[in-house]
């Protein structure tokens, strides 16, 4: 009963506010994709199946920012961060407006239609594949008790550490605190970090 009470307000600020998102930034889908097809071949969006609340999976969208068959190169490639998730600061790999996008987290956009369709939230643990959640059982069901959010705890005080020690902590502790309240700062410090230039989703 209490997780209903918290997920209900929730889901009413993620519509809210999610909508008045997506009316501001629609105008700029076209003219980003216009960029994608004419810098690089493939498709303007990047589609990937990650793990939900209670492990239902969904398909994740985000501009593509990657050359084609990107994923069949990561192999070869070693992330900058120890945990799960492959994250490399000068990736070769992606493309020169993906670098713009990737840069003011403009990629990110096209969630704003998953937080609406209810697979995620604005703010929550970031949303990974089940095969990305293999070293933690114990953080894994943690932040599969939540939406993933496009942006989160970890995002904006533990990514840069590179540790996946953070990673759990603040995973954990977002789960623990969980509150509107929290969620509006969250979304706050997300918005002063990608002023400030700093690609923290």
């Amino acid at each position: 009963m209490e997780s209903i009470k918290q997920d209900l307000p929730k889901r009413i600020f993620d519509i809210i506010l999610g909508s008045i998102l997506l009316v501001i930034f629609i105008p700029f889908f076209s003219v980003v994709a216009t960029l994608i097809k004419i810098t690089s071949s493939g498709p303007v969006f990047f589609l990937q199946k990650r793990c939900g609340k209670n492990r239902r999976e969904f398909k994740m969208y985000k501009f593509r920012t990657m050359i084609k068959d990107a994923e069949s190169l990561k192999k070869k490639l070693k992330s900058d961060v120890d945990g799960p998730m492959f994250k490399m600061k000068n990736d070769p790999r992606i493309t020169s407006i993906g670098r713009f996008l990737r840069r003011w987290s403009l990629d990110e956009l096209p969630q704003l239609f998953n937080v609406l369709k209810g697979e995620m939230s604005l703010v929550g643990p970031r949303p990974l594949s089940n095969d990305e959640m293999t070293r933690n059982n114990e953080w894994k069901e943690t932040r599969l008790s939540v939406k993933p959010g496009v942006t989160g705890l970890w995002q904006i005080m533990g990514k840069s550490s590179g540790k996946f020690s953070d990673w759990i902590k603040y995973d954990t502790e977002y789960v623990k605190k969980r509150s509107l309240f929290f969620d509006f700062k969250i979304l706050s410090l997300t918005i002063t970090a990608v002023l400030k230039n700093k690609e923290y989703l």
